[in-house]
């Protein structure tokens, strides 16, 4: 069981790095970061598509990572 989750630990780090590197940044520099804070208070994010798809697998990866990651510590 303990190799079982082992696996599953590396399977889930790795779906964690290539849905972060593949999702793209919120702003493009000085000007970005500026517009930036009114799009997110004015509700405009992409809420459908690739990059809610993106962003769904790295909240599962993400919970997956944890999960193992406490279980593999209180087998110890």
């Amino acid at each position: 069981m303990k190799m079982a989750l082992m696996i599953l630990l590396a399977v889930a780090s790795l779906v964690l790095i290539a849905s972060i590197l593949l999702q793209s940044g919120n702003s493009a520099g000085l000007s970005g970061s500026i517009s930036g804070g009114a799009e997110q208070l004015f509700g405009k994010k992409k809420s459908q598509g690739y990059e809610a798809i993106l962003s769904k697998i790295t909240a599962g990866g993400a919970i997956v990572f944890i999960i193992c990651s406490l279980i593999l510590v209180a087998i110890e």
